[in-house]
Formats: C-alpha cells, sequence, structure tokens
C-alpha cells in the first residue's frame, strides 16, 4: 500500500525543485504582469484598485541609492563571509565530505526561502531525504514536529537536519563533533545570505517601490509560496495520518479535531498544540 501511494503521489504531485517553481512564478509574474496587468496585480481590480506588495511611506522621503561601487563591494564582503566556511570545509575535507554538501545545499536554500519556513521545508525535505539521504522521512517527521513546537520552526528543522546527517558520516571526528559542526555550518549559510541582502539591497527598496513590474513578479511568487506551504500540509499529513503499516485513526481523529477547532471555533493555537500533545503522551502511556 504504501509503495502504491508513494508512486500515486509522484504521478499526482510531480517533485519539481521549488527553486524551479520560483523561478517559474517569476517568469509568470513577469510576462502575465506585462501582457495581463489587470489578472497580476496584488488584488486585482486594475489601476485603481492595485495594491502593491512593496509599499511604505511616501516617496518623498526616498534617499538616492549609493554609488554602485559601494554596493559591490558590500556584496563582495559578505559573499566572502558567507562562502569562506564552504570552501575550508571542501578544502579540507573534500568536496565529497557531507559538510561541504550541507554548505551548498544550504546556501542554496537560503536563496529561495520565499514565504518563510513553510515555503522552504518542502524542498529540504525532499533533498534531504531523498536526494541526500541524510535522514529517513520518519526522522524528518519527528524533526518538524518538535520544530513546530517552539517559535523557530524554520532554524530548528535546519539544523536538526545538519545535525543529523553529519552524524550519520562523521569521519573524520567523532559523531558529536562532526554533528555539531554540521549545525553551525547550516546555520551559517541559512543566516549569513540575509545579510548581504540586507545590507547591498536595502538602499534600494524605495527604488524599487514604484516598480509596478516587479510587484506583478512578487505577487506571482506569493501565489506560487501559498501553493508550496499547501504541499507541505499534504506532505505532512501523508506522513503522520497513512504511516508505512496503514492508516492510523488516532492521528486522523486529532487531525480533523484541531482542523475544527482552528476553522471554526477560533480555538487558542498555544493551547491546542498543548492539549494534542497531552493526548499523543496518553495514547503512549495507555
Amino acid at each position: 500500500m504504501g509503495g502504491g501511494r508513494r508512486g500515486l503521489r509522484r504521478h499526482l504531485f510531480p517533485e519539481v525543485a521549488l527553486p524551479l517553481l520560483i523561478a517559474g512564478a517569476a517568469l509568470a509574474g513577469f510576462l502575465g504582469g506585462r501582457f495581463f496587468p489587470r489578472h497580476f496585480s496584488a488584488r486585482g481590480g486594475g489601476e485603481h484598485g492595485t495594491t502593491t506588495v512593496i509599499r511604505d511611506g511616501p516617496a518623498e522621503t526616498a534617499s538616492p541609492p549609493p554609488p554602485l561601487s559601494r554596493t559591490l563591494r558590500t556584496a563582495g564582503l559578505w559573499l566572502a563571509v558567507w562562502l569562506a566556511p564552504v570552501a575550508l570545509a571542501g578544502l579540507l575535507l573534500g568536496r565529497d565530505h557531507v559538510l561541504f554538501a550541507q554548505g551548498l545545499f544550504f546556501s542554496k536554500a537560503a536563496l529561495v526561502t520565499f514565504g518563510g519556513a513553510y515555503a522552504v521545508l518542502p524542498y529540504v525535505a525532499q533533498q534531504a531525504v531523498e536526494t541526500h539521504g541524510w535522514l529517513s522521512a520518519a526522522q524528518m517527521l519527528d524533526g518538524l514536529a518538535l520544530a513546530e513546537t517552539t517559535p523557530g520552526p524554520l532554524i530548528l528543522v535546519l539544523q536538526y537536519v545538519g545535525f543529523l546527517g553529519a552524524w550519520a558520516a562523521p569521519a573524520p571526528w567523532p559523531p558529536l563533533v562532526a554533528a555539531t559542526l554540521g549545525a553551525a555550518l547550516t546555520t551559517w549559510c541559512t543566516f549569513v545570505p540575509g545579510f548581504l541582502f540586507i545590507f547591498a539591497g536595502a538602499p534600494y527598496v524605495e527604488a524599487l517601490r514604484g516598480q509596478t513590474l516587479l510587484n506583478h513578479v512578487l505577487t506571482a511568487i506569493t501565489a506560487a509560496v501559498v501553493g508550496v506551504i499547501l504541499n507541505l500540509a499534504v506532505w505532512f499529513g501523508l506522513g503522520v495520518v497513512f504511516p508505512r503499516d496503514g492508516t492510523d485513526w488516532f492521528a486522523a481523529g486529532v487531525t480533523m479535531l484541531a482542523f475544527a477547532g482552528l476553522q471554526w471555533f477560533r480555538w487558542n493555537v498555544v493551547y491546542l498544540v498543548l492539549a494534542c500533545g497531552l493526548l499523543g503522551l496518553l495514547r503512549h502511556l495507555l
């Protein structure tokens, strides 16, 4: 049953990499905004009803952007800071080592974090489990569930993946040392690119605010991110409700109860998570 279901999923939901989805959405937004602008505004409605994605105070307060040379120097500095540990891992350990592979992968993931944690996690799960084999699907589900009990799910899941991936292939160090380095490198490659974009790109935000075509592109990317987040919910739900040994009716019941509580009764999500956790603990004890 599990194999058939996985085959069906592959046919119904082709596993297209997140960077390709983002690029495709951006291209669709560019072409659609150029030829069908009324249908690609943030809220539709044509010129009078358009709500831009990039907006802030009055344009009169905008300051002129810095010289291009300064921007290039800033970008070059932060690019060197970002990639230095990855290059060092490749030089010292070889390009086949798990730390170098993790540095490259999480650097690439940091470039496509449109929509935050729930948009990039399906891409990380797919690549970490099926492409690199750093951990199993069950371990990935455990990491996602654990991260959802905290305020910062993205970085915790990524650290978890980096830790387990390096733990499984620790040479030439003990597993704990390699795993700690894997988690640290993952954190570095996730956060440092943000400084590059902020310091190099922030001075140009005011100038980009009035670019209508850019807003069309961002609108299309936002729509794609909604689909990516839905994909994570489907992947998560299938893994929890339909494990390999059949249907978990307890998990299905808790899923429906939580959905009804949030959708129609407006339950507090903090209390709901705690209550569902207690239900799981009681099930384990009984």
